[in-house]
């Protein structure tokens, strides 16, 4: 009968599920986060959200982009809304070099597959290295949605500790040992060098350099994920880690933080075995890229003034920068945090005692919406934290956020005062497996 719930000869299902049986052992752990929910109350106009992580598009000259992209559609849309190379159009990814080489990537055009936003790299590459079992290092915290992607490979990810420079290479070399000596295999570091989502601290240069030398020497592939390291906001870019080891190094770069991520284009640039283990994989998942996408952010590089746009994307996400560090200085002195030297995220330590993840509702009901930083974390660590964005709301936006942020965080001082409840590790942290778009 259509619709119904009766059992498949050799499936065992349930009564809300029927083809429970059916599915992967991969699918069994996939849930919704538990904190998603309370995203789309988060995303109501009356809340501040300093949750998110989408890029602030307003300063955009939409209507220079639009007319470049009527022009693209009436006279190349025959070309535009046809499939295309599962690799990527070779004409944007040759203006790919041009964007990676203002930190300092020297490559060639085949060394480039063009993926469905970042995102999509990354899941291809964890998909080509890692099997069930295998251990990934990545820093702690880690960006949740990379943490979602390594939990579906059934990967065993292990934290690294970071500090205000970054990426601690002792941790990294000690954590490599343990897991060798254990008779694990490393498949990868995975690292944000800058601007760390969530942290916001950046890998020094002389750490840059020790961390390769380490993964070298152990055979370990480094995931360098860098997709905000044009939005600096002091000084110019370093040199990115692929810049000192073509061959050690599988870099992840996106258009969503310095252009638009509606378009949904990132790239991969990885040594030549690689990429052509990345095309295959990208082919069999989704054919090609969009190439009306591609076409499209070709058009935006090759017409518009792409570079000055940044340098306004810089000086915008700066001023909201001070506006948080401002607030939280003003209203938060309790707290502790760091201030980013670009990006979109500050990391915040709570005061002793305090949960984030159970906070977080109470927070919702006040009008504000921040992270946990349970989030970030594939053990459970991170109840202490919080990770606050600051790109999307208007400084005053911001200011008002913290101000709410703050009665909540010290009504739950009180708390803490006369009853003694402490943060915890998470019990069950899935919370990294899979963010919606809102988290990232």
């Amino acid at each position: 009968m259509t619709g119904s719930a009766a059992p498949r000869d050799g499936v065992a299902g349930t009564r809300l599920d029927p083809w429970f049986g059916a599915y992967a052992e991969r699918a069994h752990g996939m849930r919704a986060s538990e904190i998603r929910a309370l995203f789309s109350v988060a995303n109501r106009p009356e809340v501040v959200s300093l949750a998110g992580g989408m890029p602030n598009i307003e300063g955009l000259p939409l209507e220079v982009i639009g007319e470049a992209m009527q022009r693209l559609i009436t006279t190349r849309g025959t070309t535009a809304l046809q499939y295309g190379s599962g690799q990527g159009d070779e004409t944007l990814r040759e203006r790919i070099l041009e964007v990676v080489a203002m930190e300092g990537i020297t490559a060639h055009p085949d060394d480039v597959v063009v993926t469905t936003g970042s995102q999509q790299g990354l899941d291809l590459v964890t998909r080509i290295f890692v099997d069930p079992g295998d251990v990934v290092l990545a820093e702690a915290p880690s960006y949740v949605g990379a943490l979602g992607v390594f939990r579906s490979y059934q990967a065993e990810v292990r934290h690294v500790e970071m500090d205000a420079d970054g990426l601690v290479p002792e941790a990294l070399e000690r954590a490599i040992v343990a897991a060798h000596d254990a008779g694990r295999r490393v498949k990868f570091l995975y690292t944000i060098p800058n601007f760390h989502n969530p942290a916001g601290v950046t890998l020094s240069l002389a750490r840059r350099h020790r961390v390769l030398e380490i993964c070298r020497r152990h055979g370990v592939l480094v995931i360098e994920d860098n997709p905000y390291g044009l939005l600096g906001f002091d000084s110019d870019p370093l040199p990115a880690m692929r810049s000192s080891d073509a061959e050690g190094v599988v870099y992840l770069g996106s258009f969503s933080k310095t252009f638009a991520p509606g378009y949904r284009v990132g790239w991969v640039i990885a040594p030549h075995a690689v990429r052509e283990k990345l095309v295959l994989a990208s082919e069999s998942a989704i054919l090609s890229p969009s190439n009306a996408s591609q076409m499209a952010i070709t058009t935006y590089l090759e017409t518009c003034d792409w570079k000055g746009q940044i340098k306004a994307y810089r000086e915008m996400y700066r001023e909201r920068r001070d506006a948080m560090i401002g607030a939280l200085g003003e209203h938060l002195p309790s707290a502790s945090w760091n201030v980013p030297d670009g990006g979109f995220y500050v990391w915040v330590r709570l005061p002793e005692g305090l949960d984030a993840k159970s906070m977080l509702p109470r927070a919702v009901t006040e009008r504000v919406a921040y992270v946990p930083g349970t989030a970030f974390f594939y053990d459970g660590q991170g109840a202490d934290h919080m990770r606050l964005s600051f790109c999307y709301p208007t400084p005053e936006r911001i200011r008002e956020g913290v101000r709410r942020l703050a009665t909540v965080v010290n009504a739950e001082s009180e708390l803490v005062q006369l009853f003694g409840t402490s943060a915890r590790p998470d019990a069950d942290p899935r919370d990294a497996e899979y963010p919606s778009p809102d988290l990232a």
